[in-house]
């Protein structure tokens, strides 16, 4: 049994806030607001700081230390045999047992271990704990520690969900993730001769049992999804933990690591196993060569070649950087030929390393960037090599690789990314150029491979942002100190600022570390769906602190700082308040000044970066019910009540449901049992409420009166569900079949089994159901006479009738349907436009007068993802694609009367708006991102335009 539930009081995991792990784990009582030590000259012998972690009894920074351990031993046991002998410090009570080596980094006397937290024998995710030493004279002492370890862990790690079932619910988490709020064509399953199967696009590995440090602790399973996108072709690489006692999906993010973020196609880190560093590490190393080629901006540079005399060609790969290090190379290979889903996570058969019959590479290395990447990869291992004495992205002098030109479905592809063992760079455009063209986008890539290396910062809310942070600040530092730029000059802080043909500088940039952003004006609350969580969107308020500091101390001090801060000092789930006081405390460790001391303060200070700051943003709506705890539950809406599931304030427990009235009234109402289950999609009429449950190899459809009374469960299902809805007690859903097949189906009041909209044909799709009336609207996908056709179909459960209302033009891409007494309406792509608009499309209920009230075409058109329907309106979730993300490319709430006469804003909330639910005239029930909880909060009313 559950405890009883406390005022909420932490983030949650559907919208990110807090520290690194609160936004990532929603469990910011586990993890430190820490208060900085005053600025001061450190003296001889600094006193010892101790600053505690909440919630867990070790402490989150130890400085001042020289205290001595075995010179003789090994690093790590020398470590945990530390925290062994000054338990009363660090509340450990078996560092042999419970820490095991990470790795550890020896640079001159100083040596640092990174140790992993183990709960009875299980990994806890971001559980990392550091200690440092210096040694001399053959004497080794303790200078101090930092991390995470989390001392109120109590759960078992026994699991009753069977990897297997663990697996299929990742997948199916991954694909609802991804595409199922639409229908389209690729959704049909041919029949056997008829062009295909439909192809499997996603698979789940199990990665093994991970404690999830919430409150007593989650035990998960951890399944690393890989595919395709089933919608954009994009490639996937997703981690979910499922929690391993119910089977449902606890917390979810994409691996990707992108430098303009899910914008643009992205790929995936290669899988387990995958070893691109040695596509040709069994071949004999050819003679080392030097030669040139132009860059694409003009310059002429030199490059590190190798000289193959059998061909007598010249190749791109660099044995001179790395001529201690065996076979090891610095290497660019011609991926022109390749797709983006070919290449990531995988190493593609048939590429070669550029090649040229003369040493000086022309035109044709040129423009596909070869040139620019090579040189870059180059300076980027140098900067690494000789400003902190690190070999290689790895710091062992592994293989440097890099993709270069790959495309899209054979198309452009304008992004570039790290997937863990090599960099990949795409062709570009009319307007880009191949994205290896500007060498602070080369080194951000390498240096995501730093930070895995290092910190591991999880790509995830804070803690990836602050991972992008760290990446542009390098990746902009490497340049300007190349370029000679001063660090005066405005467009110092430009990201990305040389890849375009035409556009200047600044309007070509795809951020800029000097742009002023601080916690107060620019963080955004997003879900983890949306861009990780934040991680492109939140970077820059970091990164921008990290480049005043620079432009304050000087390049030289400031990389060594930033550079120590990441090395020794961070772990796996620190936000801005840890890495904040990682660099105040490599800053101290390294000497400075007590002004240049303030300096660093004063640079988080100005950006926002301050204990507590996020309890300075507000919102324009009211709030139903707060901090919900929950990822992608959603919230629904009828006759004047919400319902919503809910988590206790630590996270830790399964979801429950609650329902309460929509004007604010009253107290909420805690509807589902408390069995150990996950309650999950509820939705009311006003009078009843229905939700699942899931278990471990199935999961229930329940209700229960609003009123109050006995649960009752209507159905069982072994497949996963979505999408639920009642009225008078008929609750309609969407199924999802084993082979990504998708039904409509409903339950009439004493029904044993559901009944199919679609009579359940395998070779037919309905999805994405409203019910209002007595009248089921959904999207149906089904054979025409040449290929699939797409509309939207209308039950009438009192008659039976189906009506299929007419179309206009031949849509590719249905989005959700709403229905009332008057009209049936939906959202609709016909042409799979670059922009991703939809149309909102309504028809009467008879199929006849079809139009849209917000044509598709139509300048500024609504790119939607959501709709909801009352009797006066109709309100639409949109998110504005951008190869920049910002507050107003973020999903906010539209609302159109249902004639289309008027559109006007619900809310002028920054972040992200998600979830609408309609309850009557022109309310609507959302769940809204900008305090950085997931709040359910409602208006009765539009605000307007927001300006």
């Amino acid at each position: 049994m559950r405890k009883p539930r406390h005022n909420q009081g932490r983030p949650a995991s559907g919208i990110t806030r807090g520290t690194g792990a609160a936004a990532l784990l929603a469990a910011a009582g586990l993890l430190i607001t820490a208060v900085p030590a005053q600025a001061a000259t450190p003296p001889p012998a600094p006193p010892v700081e101790v600053v505690p972690g909440e919630d867990t009894a070790t402490p989150a920074l130890v400085e001042g230390l020289h205290e001595p351990v075995d010179a003789k031993a090994a690093p790590a046991d020398a470590a945990r045999g530390h925290l062994a002998a000054k338990e009363s410090r660090y509340r450990i009570a078996e560092p042999r047992r419970d820490l095991t080596p990470v790795r550890t980094v020896k640079r001159g006397a100083d040596e640092t271990v990174r140790l992993q937290q183990k709960h009875r024998g299980v990994p806890v995710l971001g559980g990392q704990y550091v200690v440092r030493m210096e040694s001399s004279g053959g004497k080794r002492v303790v200078t101090g520690t930092s991390g995470k370890y989390f001392t109120g862990l109590t759960t078992g790690t026994e699991a009753t969900v069977a990897e297997d079932v663990a697996v299929r619910r990742a997948v199916s988490a991954t694909a609802a993730r991804l595409g199922n709020s639409r229908l389209t064509k690729a959704d049909a399953i041919r029949k056997e001769g008829e062009k295909s199967q439909k192809a499997q696009a996603l698979t789940g590995t199990a990665g093994g049992l991970v404690v999830i440090p919430r409150g007593e602790g989650v035990l998960a399973r951890h399944v690393t999804v890989r595919g395709t996108n089933p919608v954009t072709g994009e490639p996937v690489l997703e981690e979910v933990y499922v929690d391993a006692r119910s089977g449902f999906p606890v917390l979810q993010y994409s691996g990707i690591k992108s430098v303009t973020g899910p914008k643009a196609a992205s790929a995936r880190p290669a899988a387990a196993g995958t070893a691109t560093a040695g596509a040709a590490a069994d071949e004999p190393a050819a003679p080392a060569a030097r030669g040139s080629g132009l860059r694409l901006d003009g310059g002429k540079v030199d490059l590190e070649l190798s000289f193959d005399a059998a061909s007598g060609r010249y190749g791109m790969t660099d044995h001179a950087r790395m001529a201690d290090t065996s076979k090891n190379t610095l290497s660019t290979w011609d991926a022109s030929s390749q797709d983006v889903g070919d290449v990531s996570g995988q190493w593609p058969s048939g590429i070669k390393v550029f090649e040229s019959p003369t040493a000086e590479f022309g035109k044709a290395a040129t423009e596909a960037g070869a040139v620019d990447a090579h040189w870059a990869a180059g300076q980027v291992y140098d900067y690494y090599k000789k400003q902190h004495g690190r070999n290689g992205l790895d710091g062992r002098g592994s293989t440097v690789n890099s993709l270069v030109g790959v495309t899209l479905f054979g198309g452009s592809y304008v992004n570039a990314f790290w997937d863990g063992q090599k960099m990949v760079y795409g062709s570009g455009d009319e307007e880009f150029k191949p994205l290896s063209a500007d060498l602070d986008v080369v080194g951000h890539e390498m240096t995501h491979g730093v930070v895995e290396n290092t910190a591991n910062l999880v790509y995830a809310g804070q803690s990836g942002a602050l991972n992008e942070a760290v990446a542009d600040y390098f990746g902009n530092a490497i340049d300007v100190t190349a370029s000679g730029r001063s660090m005066d000059d405005p467009d110092a802080g430009l990201i990305g600022e040389d890849l375009c043909r035409t556009k200047s500088a600044r309007e070509c940039a795809l951020r800029d570390l000097d742009d002023g952003a601080t916690t107060s004006k620019n963080f955004l609350g997003v879900t983890f769906g949306t861009d990780n969580g934040g991680v492109h969107l939140n970077s820059a308020i970091f990164s921008g602190a990290l480049w005043d500091m620079r432009q304050d101390l000087g390049g030289e001090l400031a990389d060594r700082i930033v550079y120590k801060a990441l090395s020794e000092y961070m772990t796996p789930l620190d936000g801005f308040t840890e890495g904040r006081n990682a660099v105040l405390a490599a800053a101290k460790d390294l000497g400075v000044t007590a002004k240049q001391q303030n300096v660093v303060k004063r640079s988080f200070s100005a950006h926002g970066i301050v204990p507590g700051w996020e309890d300075a943003l507000g919102v324009d709506t009211d709030q139903l019910l707060g901090k919900l705890n929950i990822s992608g539950t959603g919230v629904q809406a009828g006759g004047g009540w919400w319902t919503a599931s809910q988590s206790n304030d630590d996270g830790s427990e399964p979801y429950s449901v609650y329902a309460g009235r929509a004007d604010g009234s009253g107290n909420p109402k805690l509807i589902s049992p408390n069995d150990g289950r996950f309650h999950v999609y509820p939705a009311t009429d006003g009078k009843t409420v229905v939700w699942a449950a899931y278990g471990t190899t199935s999961l229930d459809i329940l209700s229960r009166p609003l009123a109050g009374g006995p649960i009752k469960k209507l159905y069982t299902s072994t497949s996963d569900i979505s999408g639920l809805r009642v009225e008078n007690g008929v609750v309609v859903f969407e199924s999802f079949g084993i082979f990504g097949d998708r039904h409509v189906a409903y339950l009439r009041p004493g029904d044993a089994r559901p009944t199919y909209a679609d009579g359940g044909s395998f070779f037919l799709a309905t999805a994405l159901p409203s019910i209002s009336q007595g009248r089921i609207a959904y999207a149906k996908l089904y054979p025409g006479e040449t290929d699939y056709l797409l509309g939207v179909e209308v039950l009438d459960l009192k008659t039976g009738t189906k009506t299929l209302t007419g179309q206009l033009g031949e849509p590719q891409s249905l989005g959700q349907t709403g229905v009332n007494g008057k009209h049936v309406f939906w959202l609709t792509d016909d042409n799979l436009n670059d922009t991703g608009q939809m149309g909102v499309r309504r028809a009467d209920l008879d199929g006849r007068n079809v139009y849209d009230i917000a044509p598709e075409a139509k300048p500024r058109a609504l790119h939607a993802v959501d709709l909801t329907v009352s009797e006066d309106a109709v309100t639409v979730s949109s998110q504005t694609p951008d190869t920049q993300w910002r507050n107003e490319t973020l999903s906010k709430l539209w609302q159109l009367t249902t004639d289309g006469s008027r559109l006007e804003r619900v809310s002028c909330n920054r972040g992200e708006q998600i979830s609408p639910a309609a309850v009557s005239g022109r309310q609507v029930v959302w769940l809204d991102g900008t305090t950085g909880f997931t709040d359910l909060v409602t208006r009765t009313r539009p605000a307007g335009l927001c300006g």
